[in-house]
């Protein structure tokens, strides 16, 4: 029985179709529709509702709207869809650009069917898939001064005001019905994206921004 939907952005057509056929050959995911680049995306967001997906499937060096920008422009508008990157980009600087913008995974193009097929399982579940190349990054104390505005999910804000509070970790996990590894997720991407390195930053961070009033 199909129970997920996915949309595939990639201007590279052949390819496009045979990510879009290996994802139907999927038990639990059927490809709604491909786009060749995140514009297209926009469009069909705006113009048919009614397909809009649980996963994007999106990669990055595209024409007219790149998929750095698409992702942000979903997490702004369409909080329930997970993007995942799927790319041949593999530099830091990207990779943590995509999960800056709110991608919940990141993939090469180069991955096994199976990896692809486990990591879709697992966003669908638990919120996010991350390798250990992309753990390892998120584990990194990321420098820069962006002062571009940072866009967060729902569940981000609302684990960011439990983490003000006195509550472990595991008691956020229950707090928010999910397991402690969506949490632990959660907690390294809103390190990665605030540029802080511990509960305390993430805290004040919190505190500044009236994210969290004491």
């Amino acid at each position: 029985m199909i129970n997920y939907t996915v949309v595939v952005v990639d201007d590279h057509n052949l390819l496009s179709q045979a990510i879009a056929g290996m994802v139907n050959g999927f038990s639990k995911f059927k490809v709604l529709y491909t786009c060749a680049n995140g514009q297209e995306l926009v469009n069909k967001f705006t113009t048919s509702p009614e397909f809009i997906p649980d996963v994007v499937l999106m990669d990055i060096n595209m024409p007219i709207l790149n998929g750095i920008e698409t992702t942000e422009w979903i997490t702004k508008n369409h909080q329930t869809v997970n993007v995942m990157a799927l790319s041949v980009e593999d530099e830091d600087l990207t990779i943590l650009k995509m999960l800056k913008a709110g991608a919940v995974g990141y993939l090469l193009k180069d991955t096994k069917k199976e990896i692809l097929e486990q990591a879709l399982v697992e966003i669908v579940e638990s919120g996010f898939y991350h390798t250990q190349n992309v753990t390892n990054l998120l584990m990194k104390s990321v420098s820069g001064n962006e002062t571009k505005e940072i866009v967060f999910k729902e569940r981000e804000r609302i684990f960011m005001q439990y983490a003000c509070s006195e509550l472990t970790y595991k008691e956020i996990a229950d707090k928010m019905c999910l397991s402690p590894k969506t949490i632990d997720g959660y907690r390294d991407v809103l390190f990665t994206k605030l540029n802080v390195k511990n509960r305390v930053g993430l805290v004040m961070y919190a505190i500044k921004n009236k994210i969290y009033t004491p």
